[in-house]
């Protein structure tokens, strides 16, 4: 074979691996593509937890804003259909029972969120851990 042989070879092979025009999909299904991440994360922080950290919050921020807008359609229509003054929820003063049990789940929800760090000092007050407030300190950042 000559070398014009094979590079016309050549192309003839690339030109097949080519990707083909989409093919139609039957109407009334969608086609839904992986989202799948290449390479690495970006690191924007020194130390990765850091980022580890930032990623929770954006997420909880993200997850916070759905809730608190899907909360307000429902406000809206409930007083759309008139099953609550616009004023209702506003004007709602909970009883003494529903005030002890809003405040008994905040604390238990405050306490699952915050229980790494509820560990670490735990662990940094121990009997026999650390003597000084700087020790304490000290164990908790690191």
């Amino acid at each position: 074979m000559t070398k014009k042989t094979n590079r016309a070879k050549r192309n003839t092979t690339a030109r097949s691996r080519r990707a083909k025009a989409p093919v139609a999909e039957p109407a009334g299904e969608a086609v839904r593509l992986a989202r799948i991440p290449k390479g690495k994360r970006p690191q924007y922080f020194a130390d990765p937890a850091t980022d580890k950290l930032l990623a929770m919050t954006l997420s909880l921020m993200e997850e916070l804003s759905v809730t608190r807008d899907r909360l307000a359609t429902l406000e809206r229509l409930l007083v759309r259909h008139r099953v609550l003054a616009a004023d209702a929820v506003d004007a709602y003063q909970p009883d003494a029972a529903e005030e002890q049990r809003r405040e008994r789940s905040r604390s238990e929800y405050i306490a699952r969120v915050l229980r790494i760090l509820q560990a670490e000092l735990d662990e940094a007050t121990r009997p026999d851990g650390p003597r000084s407030e700087a020790d304490v300190i000290a164990a908790v950042i690191d």
